[in-house]
């Protein structure tokens, strides 16, 4: 597989990324928090950028798209149901539809909840999925724009991706999203091994993510809210799975 993947930090907690084709040189960016850094990461790398892909229109996602596409000349792809709000954009996509970099290929997935055209990209080749603020490392997003059934929906949706694939998230919540999650589920042995390993890697500077679905299927209270064991330390033992996500999503709300 000819796909590499620079991850880094911009704003205060936002991640900014970029996967590159190696033997095309193609280059995108996932969402543009802020043009410096990406063009740091581009100029460490060596490689140009081509694109960029957009998971929703808020702030802390754009805000670097005009200044890069200025100085590269790059494709700026968004979400169809957000482009009015997004700047610069060339072409949309919609779910089912799938976006090239170079000769990589990645399948779009529709994801509301957080805004309500929010997307992720899935590069099945690469084993990547970049979901922006949709799921967290032990978390998910806040549901703004959308309904607390449509973020479960969406979160089923990257859940159902084969385990191996590698998540790429938005933001550096890890830590707060543990902490969290211990209060519902304090006796679940792969969370409880998340915590030590997230705080070695924060304590060594580096980044908690990516991590794979399959990991966080098993620690990530939020995408477990189906399990016998979270309804019921919610005291919503045999409800729905949706209103039991529900519960969660507006506990970690108010923690």
């Amino acid at each position: 597989m000819s796909a590499e993947i620079r991850l880094f930090r911009c704003l205060q907690d936002n991640y900014g990324v970029l996967i590159h084709d190696s033997e095309t040189g193609a280059t995108a960016a996932i969402d543009a928090p802020e043009a410096a850094p990406v063009e740091a990461a581009l100029k460490e790398t060596g490689w140009k950028l081509t694109d960029i892909l957009v998971t929703h229109h808020h702030h802390d996602h754009v805000g670097g798209i005009e200044a890069l596409k200025s100085k590269y000349k790059c494709r700026v792809v968004a979400p169809a149901g957000e482009a009015t709000k997004i700047p610069a954009v060339d072409e949309t996509v919609r779910e089912g539809d799938k976006v090239s970099v170079g000769k990589l290929s990645a399948n779009v997935i529709e994801t509301p909840g957080h805004t309500l055209g929010h997307i992720a990209y899935w590069f099945h080749g690469a084993k990547a999925a970049f979901v922006g603020d949709t799921l967290f490392s032990i978390g998910c997003g806040r549901v703004i724009e959308g309904t607390m059934d449509q973020m479960w929906d969406s979160l089923k949706k990257l859940r159902d991706l084969p385990d191996e694939t590698a998540i790429y998230c938005g933001h550096e919540y890890t830590l707060a999203n543990i902490k969290f999650a211990l209060s519902i589920e304090g006796g679940n042995a792969a969370l409880l091994a998340r915590a030590d390993e997230a705080k070695k890697q924060i304590d060594a500077g580096t980044f908690t993510i990516p991590v794979t679905i399959g990991e966080e299927k098993k620690a990530n209270t939020f995408l477990r809210a189906d399990a016998p064991e979270v309804a019921a330390a919610v005291g919503l033992a045999g409800a729905p799975a949706n209103k039991v996500f529900a519960e969660v999503r507006e506990r970690k709300n108010k923690f």
